[in-house]
């Protein structure tokens, strides 16, 4: 049953983040997060600020120098069938289109996906986990199949997001409007790791609010893609995921971004793995040492060592289609 709150539907982004100023408003995208947290008692809300109403959060644009423009509440379908990303950006095309549902993905939005909460069975039930105040994350002794293999330090999710690696891939930034100010913040410097907040996700300060994501231009000879590993070839999360960005100049890696889904609590920079890749020929030797690079300092709980074999397999794959 969903709690009693009030409900604000701003027309502008300054009235949003007057609504937003109490400490349990939240803020209503797509919502197809939002309600079933609700619903479920993840957390409170007394407020609800939909942005439904404010122009100019909506649409994907070319901007002046060559780059792309893509509004917070511009739907994760949208940008899967958009033409434009499809050719430029295909990462983040590839990720979009296995959001979810498609009735999930003709609703939820491109912010809202970034922003959306841990799908972790003790956080979303009825257990007083460290993320919701307790004093313990019960995944590291508990059922950790799809938990974290890096970066858990106290709490050990995985960050949900399929569009989030494929932004970070790209170099992507979000804009944020506050109270009387903007600012602009890397897609990768979003997330709060554990080990600085643990009942933290999100770089936003209270009433900030994401109203775009820009996109730089794509640099000549990039080649992008996303493919993640599911328990169903339905609407399920990540098990293991992998956005790519190689930069390829005649036979050499001039570039190269790996970033993990479903291995930490936030997209995880497979930084070894990218060191590998550059400078290299993308031969078979080549991407077998990145495979095994990307898994180096890997840590896996009492049942997801499955993971770290998944990851290379997969890894390898989506190397060699790019080569």
């Amino acid at each position: 049953m969903l709690p009693k709150f009030s409900y604000v539907r701003p027309s502008s982004i300054d009235q949003a983040v007057e609504a937003l100023a109490t400490d349990t408003a939240r803020i209503h995208s797509g919502g197809t997060d939002l309600i079933g947290c609700l619903r479920d008692g993840t957390f409170p809300a007394s407020v609800v600020v939909s942005l439904g109403g404010v122009d100019g959060l909506r649409g994907i644009t070319p901007t002046a120098d060559g780059g792309l423009r893509i509004g917070a509440m511009t739907t994760i379908a949208e940008i899967a069938a958009h033409a434009l990303i499809q050719e430029k950006y295909t990462a983040l095309a590839e990720a979009a289109a296995v959001v979810a549902s498609p009735q999930l993905r003709n609703q939820g939005t491109i912010a809202g996906n970034l922003c959306q909460k841990p799908r972790c069975w003790y956080y979303r039930g009825d257990f007083d986990c460290l993320r919701k105040g307790g004093e313990m994350c019960y995944a590291y002794e508990g059922e950790n199949q799809g938990h974290c293999i890096f970066g858990g330090n106290t709490c050990y999710i995985v960050h949900p997001s399929d569009t989030a690696p494929a932004l970070v891939a790209l170099g992507a930034i979000v804009r944020i409007a506050g109270n009387g100010s903007s600012r602009s913040l890397p897609v990768e410097k979003l997330h709060v790791p554990p080990s600085d907040d643990p009942q933290r996700e999100l770089y936003l300060e209270p009433g900030e609010i994401i109203t775009e994501i820009v996109l730089p231009p794509p640099t000549a000879g990039l080649k992008s893609s996303y493919r993640k590993v599911r328990s169903r070839a339905t609407w399920d999360f990540a098990l293991a995921g992998v956005a790519l960005a190689l930069v390829i100049d005649g036979d050499a890696v001039n570039n190269a971004q790996v970033v993990l889904s479903g291995a930490a609590p936030v997209p995880w920079r497979a930084t070894k793995a990218e060191k590998s890749l550059k400078g290299s020929k993308l031969d078979q030797e080549t991407i077998k040492k990145a495979a095994k690079a990307a898994m180096n300092g890997a840590e896996p709980l009492s049942q997801n060592g499955y993971k770290i074999p998944l990851f290379e397999g997969l890894i390898k794959e989506q190397l060699e289609a790019l080569a």
